[in-house]
């Protein structure tokens, strides 16, 4: 199969939709399989490695749409998952987002528009050389779009911007630093796209929580045989990307034997794969990530001191999204447009209460929460304005909020001990600034004056 062709199946029992699908998504060389009957698309997703799940919920049979996202989850955590179904409605779509689904459609669907949810998933075209020369994601150009998911026009992600544009055309290895959720793997997606080995693959992996016998199997692959359950030859990672690039995610957490090992690859640029004794000739950029700090794990003898520098030949810091408030409006909105058009809804306005509050809080999931807010937010909305009671109720728990949508907990409480809790998590969420208060409270600065002292805050 050629490189870069992302394997996609559409389980449908409708032949006429599933057939249009196929051939929007053929025609922009995705890799499509079509299986009407869910039993066999478990087998298939239980035998082979299947990149996306494009399904329809009605699937008559005694296994529905929902019951196969549950099944795929199982056999394969990584396979995205897309509902296209007839049942439209706003509860199958919460439901459908509750358990996971990447994007969500009624039927009938354009082809235009599942290849362009396909592509947004995905993050890169399956063949970015057939692809206009403007259409690739383009690194040069601080405070645009770096990638999908990833925008932002503060001064720390122009920076990063810089840096990325400055190392992406070279075969310098990469080190991605910031905190879970802040789009290490975006960078590093965008970095391969403009790179001269954007026609090679990208291949992610995480190396927390693998053991170690499992990621060499993962990383240099294995031979039939090799272990229990080998039952064929598998390549490997570092194969797979020849040509491309291995992006390493959380390497900090790699076992200290694998570090070895995996030193003695990007030294040699040789594999062996598990159970073999003949080496496999490979070309691989390796982009790694973590959110620890490295140096520190050197000194402490978690982490060697040659992998350290080998892999370290530039070092960008993605910084938290509580360091670049000034880029939360426009990730609400990028979010909030992408999540509208997939559930179907016109564009929803924020207001500046509750822009206010997103603003303030710290997301320590950075843009992953805020992400999955902002969809929250899109679907459970009634309105055309997503307001203070639309904040999803683990943001005013952890700000000592009221949580607007259990009135149940404010009965029978007096009004003063509510006001108090008000106005020290209003304080809390804006690090003290009265005017800020003042205003996300709607009263007068004179007047929280005179309420911080009478509560004594």
């Amino acid at each position: 199969m050629p490189k870069n062709r992302i394997k996609i199946l559409i389980v449908d029992p409708d032949a006429r939709q599933s057939t249009h699908m196929q051939k929007a998504l053929e025609s922009a060389n995705f890799h499509v399989r079509l299986v009407p009957e869910p039993q066999k698309a478990v087998k298939l997703i239980n035998a082979e490695s299947i990149d996306i799940v494009i399904s329809e919920i009605n699937l008559h049979s005694d296994i529905n749409g929902f019951d196969l996202m549950q099944r795929v989850r199982e056999f394969s955590p990584d396979t995205r998952i897309v509902i296209v179904t007839s049942q439209a409605g706003i509860e199958t779509c919460k439901q459908a987002m509750r358990q996971g689904a990447a994007d969500y459609f009624a039927k009938p669907v354009e082809p235009d528009e599942i290849l362009t949810a396909i592509r947004e998933i995905v993050g890169t075209e399956p063949d970015v050389q057939s692809l206009p020369k403007e259409a690739k994601p383009q690194l040069d150009t601080p405070g645009g779009f770096l990638y999908e998911g990833l925008p932002g026009s503060s001064p720390l992600m122009k920076q990063v911007f810089r840096i990325a544009a400055k190392v992406a055309p070279t075969n310098i290895s990469v080190l991605i630093q910031g905190e879970s959720g802040t789009g290490k793997e975006l960078l590093a997606r965008a970095i391969h796209l403009n790179s001269r080995r954007a026609d090679g693959e990208f291949r992610p992996i995480n190396c927390a929580g693998l053991s170690e016998t499992l990621l060499e199997s993962e990383l240099f692959g294995h031979v039939r045989g090799a272990f229990t359950g080998a039952a064929a030859d598998r390549k490997g990672l570092f194969e797979i990307a020849d040509q491309g690039t291995l992006f390493l995610d959380e390497i900090g957490d790699m076992p200290l034997t694998m570090q070895a090992k995996l030193l003695r690859v990007l030294e040699d640029g040789v594999i062996v794969p598990v159970g073999s004794n003949k080496p496999v000739k490979v070309d691989v950029r390796v982009i790694s990530a973590t959110n620890s700090d490295l140096a520190k794990m050197v000194s402490e003898k978690k982490m060697r001191q040659d992998l350290f520098f080998r892999i370290k030949g530039v070092s960008v810091t993605i910084p938290a999204l509580r360091n670049r408030r000034q880029d939360i409006p426009e990730l609400i909105y990028a979010f909030l447009e992408q999540m509208c058009r997939e559930i179907g809804r016109d564009m929803l306005n924020v207001s500046e209460k509750a822009m206010n509050i997103l603003i303030n809080y710290n997301w320590p999931g950075n843009i992953r929460q805020l992400r999955n807010a902002v969809r929250t937010m899109a679907v459970m909305c009634d309105g055309d304005m997503i307001d203070i009671s639309d904040i999803p109720p683990d943001i005013h728990t952890v700000l000592g909020l009221p949580n607007p949508s259990s009135p149940a907990g404010l009965a029978g409480r007096p009004l003063n001990e509510i006001e108090k809790q008000a106005i020290a998590g209003t304080l809390a969420l804006v690090e003290n600034n009265r005017e800020k208060a003042a205003n996300l409270l709607g009263i007068g600065e004179r007047t929280l004056y005179r309420k911080i002292k009478e509560y004594d805050l």
